[in-house]
């Protein structure tokens, strides 16, 4: 039996997406109107028909940075996303007297704009359209997971190569419910991305990893790039004669902030949540992957704290990765204490179990939902992935990573490209290109060589049976000393080099990265292909199973919206605090909460003119009217996730009143479940933000730039 044998249509399938609190729910576009009265009964004043509209404001002002949310706040370009987004150009823009992680960095001019870290990307929504039936061709269920698989994977890139035959157009196919709708994401590509502002340490990292996760907060966590195009207005690699790009919209600043009770939106690109998963897969996160993969962030960045420790150098070129890996370990330990604080276990267990009840009430249910398949399936992926997150810390060191990949590339170019693997296509030759560049701002050898040998002992705990004896023979072979002494690929021109060579003459090298590499990749091919193999098996599955829940969900009345997957979503909710264990949560935090906090040392170090200019009470015309002084940031009920970092807030009227930059500790486990007691996203005010660039840096290049000169923002 096919997919679409049983398939409930997409426009059936969409309108089951009804939230079950108010604030709940990441909407795809074209579900505005099934939500349009829940819209305006909570304060939107736009017809939420626009909402929909991917040719028009707001959303044709939304961007993705490939990992981040941002928009255009200029009719030239001027993209806002958080501090944290940018983070990884400033740091390959710093060196030592040059520490623009530290002092922030602001472009005086147009010419003095920096380019952004190889890889940058702005990405501009164009359309967002279905293609299940495109992607279900050649289906059937006599398939092989390996056949299943091969057969989507080709199916998708011809909907990719197809799609991306108009120009500077980057495309993709991501699957709705499990599998059982798919959507293709078009959007156009700007290659010549730079840096243009973002505020000193002290203000845009203001509280560091102490307040991460935490409230109150104080982070003023924004930053500015420029979106660059060839003068005919064609996506272009980095060149002088470039000139910004006009985009078709751009959003505009709000004359007032937000108050408590407001209405608020964030439009952006959430990364994952999992809430259709099983009880058993998120048993088995919740009990075994999270406190395994939270030690092996642990350790990764108590490493690198140590080896870089008294070498500035080195501190810079490894500070983008440190903060992404405590971010996430501390996130780890947020979602394991919030699924204890709501029951997440009980809670999940006992939806499933109502679900699977009426499934079992009907034979014929039972045969085409198949919930046993499904959870056998589970248990066997649960076991690859904790072995699978062991194996992959060998990835986090540099030259192996990349000469892996390098091989690979030459194996992958012996064939016609729409063959190749994705990542391997003449689509990602440019990527990889920058890819591989970006090593030389954020590589040491020394602490490369620990990052390996910390990852050698994680792989070595995998059961010896699922090991590389070919990689451990070698590597023996090798040893350690060698391995760094003896290769070349530490230098970017010999590196890229390579990207162009045979598998012959990779196999020939006396490079003992490239050994090590052509060593792997037979184990890496077999391992490849058992998972492709449960990959085809789970979404065969997965699929009929959501299909089901689907299904039971139109026949209960109950709500159920795709999980996010990095497409475009839109959510709402409303300005609004908390009361945590006896103890209210403030909605806005304030000037002064920062100077309460300062230090002037490590995490709390904002810049004495910040600080001089707070405690004059010299906040101009950015001063909140309820407050009486300036807003920092501010609590929302909008259910956000990874990848809505650097979401631009809009208010009622669709007007920019923010970024979403963070959740609370407690409420980072609504990527498993929304619980609307404790769920709250932190926005970095806009005022706070004006208030940076007018009194503290002298940004009015900027301010003028985006329209806030003639507009009284307070």
């Amino acid at each position: 039996m096919t997919l679409r044998t049983y398939a409930l249509s997409t426009c059936a399938l969409l309108s089951l997406a009804a939230p079950a609190a108010a604030e709940e729910g990441m909407w795809l576009p074209r579900q505005t109107a099934g939500i349009a009265n829940e819209l305006k009964a909570a304060g939107l004043q736009l017809d939420p028909a626009v909402l929909g509209n991917l040719k028009s404001a707001p959303l044709t002002a939304i961007a993705s940075l490939g990992g981040c949310s941002a928009a255009f706040l200029s009719p030239q370009g001027l993209v806002a996303t958080n501090h944290h987004c940018v983070y990884g150009s400033i740091q390959y823009n710093s060196k030592p007297g040059q520490d623009y992680l530290t002092d922030g960095f602001l472009a005086a001019s147009l010419t003095d704009e920096l380019p952004a870290a190889p890889g940058s990307r702005i990405y501009v929504i164009e359309d967002l359209r279905d293609v299940t039936t495109e992607m279900n061709q050649g289906v059937t269920s006599k398939l092989s997971g390996l056949e299943r698989f091969e057969t989507m994977d080709r199916n998708r890139k011809a909907l990719i190569a197809a799609c991306e035959k108009q120009p500077s157009r980057r495309c993709d196919v991501r699957a709705y419910h499990g599998g059982a709708t798919y959507y293709l994401q078009q959007q156009l590509e700007i290659k010549d991305v730079r840096l243009v502002y973002a505020p000193a340490g002290g203000i845009g990292n203001f509280g560091g990893e102490t307040d991460n996760w935490m409230w109150p907060r104080h982070t003023g966590d924004f930053g500015f790039y420029r979106a660059y195009v060839a003068p005919d207005g064609s996506s272009a690699p980095f060149a002088k004669e470039n000139v910004p790009y006009r985009p078709k919209a751009h959003l505009k600043v709000a004359s007032q902030g937000v108050k408590d009770g407001d209405f608020v939106m964030v439009a952006g690109f959430p990364g994952t949540t999992s809430r259709l998963v099983t009880a058993a897969e998120a048993k088995f996160n919740f009990e075994t992957m999270l406190p395994a993969s939270q030690k092996l962030l642990n350790d990764y960045s108590d490493l690198i704290v140590r080896q870089t420790a008294g070498n500035p150098d080195a501190e810079i070129k490894y500070a983008s990765i440190l903060k992404g890996s405590d971010n996430y370990k501390k996130k780890a330990l947020g979602e394991m204490a919030g699924a204890d604080r709501i029951g997440l276990a009980a809670r999940k267990q006992a939806t499933e179990d109502e679900y699977r009840a009426w499934i079992a009430a009907d034979p014929k249910r039972a045969s085409q939902y198949d919930p046993a398949r499904l959870d056998a399936l589970v248990t066997q992926a649960n076991q690859a992935a904790l072995d699978g997150a062991r194996m992959s810390t060998l990835s986090r060191a540099q030259l192996l990573s990349a000469a892996r990949n390098l091989y690979r590339w030459s194996k992958e170019r012996q064939k016609p490209d729409a063959q190749r693997e994705s990542g391997y296509q003449d689509r990602d030759r440019l990527p990889t290109e920058q890819r591989l560049t970006a090593i030389e701002r954020r590589y040491v050898p020394t602490v490369d060589r620990a990052v390996l040998e910390q990852a050698v002992t994680e792989y070595n705990k995998v059961d010896a049976a699922k090991r590389d004896a070919a990689f451990a023979a070698k590597l023996s072979q090798i040893g350690m000393d060698r391995l760094y002494a003896d290769t070349k690929l530490g230098d970017t021109a010999t590196r890229l080099a390579w990207l162009g060579k045979s598998p012959a003459e990779f196999e020939a090298s006396t490079d003992p990265f490239i050994q090590l590499a052509v060593a792997m990749y037979p184990a890496d091919i077999a391992r490849e292909r058992e998972n492709k193999e449960r990959s085809g098996q789970l979404q065969a599955a997965r699929s009929a199973y959501m299909r089901g829940m689907l299904a039971h969900a139109e026949a209960t009345g109950k709500a159920l919206y795709p999980d996010a997957n990095g497409s475009l979503r839109f959510t709402h909710g409303k300005v609004t605090g908390k009361d945590v264990d006896g103890e209210k949560w403030e909605p806005f935090t304030t000037a002064e909460g920062l100077a309460a906090k300062q230090t002037g040392k490590g995490e709390f170090a904002a810049p004495d003119k910040a600080i001089q200019l707070i405690k004059a009470k010299d906040y101009g015309r950015y001063v909140s009217p309820e407050l009486g002084t300036l807003p920092v940031d501010f609590l929302s009920t909008v259910d956000i996730t990874n990848g809505n970092s650097g979401s631009s807030t809009l208010n009622a009227r669709g007007e920019f009143v923010g970024l979403a930059f963070d959740g609370t500790l407690e409420g980072v486990v609504s990527d498993w479940m929304y619980d609307p007691s404790i769920n709250r996203t932190i926005h970095v005010d806009s005022r706070f933000m004006l208030w940076t660039m007018d009194k503290v840096d002298g940004a009015q290049r900027l301010l003028t730039e985006m329209g806030v000169t003639q507009t009284a923002a307070r």
